[in-house]
């Protein structure tokens, strides 16, 4: 994209970020989607459940996108501006959405659905998702796996060892069992992403929270006129985010 350096952080900096809609990308960045296809699975789950919750469900755009829903039908967010918005896009379909403020606790009886569901979930307390899961109900699931957009992250902050282990779905799969799930289906794919302005760095940032945290344009101004010079340079900065399925059965 064109536009100088001042230009084009300030725009991306003045753009709202609240949701989970990254359309302001549209030709500025690119990302490749996981060979599964989540919400066309999620759709076919849900199609066959009589009652479900999405957690975290962001702004509710992806649980939007299904078309159709079983009869009791949930979903959790904890940031307000989400809570709001996945509000007016689902309560007209006959989704109740649950503001929470405690992501560790599920506000559900025990044995509440039969499907679990949730895309890219900031935290997974897995005894929580077991007690709400009937007998024989389901967890179904897209997590962003390890060392997601490590590249971008390692740019700002420096070597992140850690986040190339974390979040992996070997540990994950293992935390599921110890709740007392059954590991259905665990995989993991890489997928590349291309920034061609410094604009879509800052607007990404600024929207995927955890990948620099605490990052602001003033923070981080040097490095950003650096990223700058170098997508001039190059055409592009290069990343990688990582996605994992997981899918865990409650025993019956």
């Amino acid at each position: 994209m064109p536009g100088t350096f001042e230009d084009l952080v300030a725009e991306a900096d003045s753009i709202a970020v609240d949701g989970w809609d990254f359309s302001w990308l549209d030709g500025r960045a690119t990302e490749e989607r996981p060979s599964w296809g989540y919400q066309r699975l999620l759709g076919e789950r849900l199609a066959s459940a009589s009652a479900a919750v999405d957690l975290q469900t962001g702004g509710g755009e992806v649980l939007a996108g299904v078309p159709s829903f079983p009869p009791t039908m949930a979903a959790t967010e904890h940031w307000p501006p989400n809570a709001a918005k996945a509000s007016e896009l689902l309560h007209p379909r006959g989704v109740v959405v649950v503001a929470t403020s405690d992501q560790t606790t599920l506000p559900f009886a025990d044995q509440a659905f039969d499907l679990v569901t949730s895309r890219h979930p900031t935290i997974v307390c897995w005894p929580e998702i077991a007690r709400v899961l009937k007998p024989g109900g389901t967890y179904f699931a897209q997590h962003v796996g390890p060392a997601s957009v490590i590249e971008l992250a390692e740019f700002f902050l420096g070597p992140q060892p850690q986040a190339r282990t974390e979040r992996h779905p070997d540990d994950e799969s293992a935390e599921a069992k110890a709740a007392g799930l059954q590991v259905i289906d665990a995989r993991l794919e890489r997928l590349r992403m291309e920034f061609f302005d410094v604009g879509a760095v800052v607007h990404f940032l600024r929207k995927v929270i955890w990948i620099v945290p605490g990052f602001t344009v003033e923070g981080y101004r040097d490095r950003l006129r650096e990223l700058h010079e170098r997508i001039g340079a190059e055409g592009r900065f290069v990343a990688h985010s990582s996605r994992s399925l997981i899918e865990a059965r409650n025993p019956v």
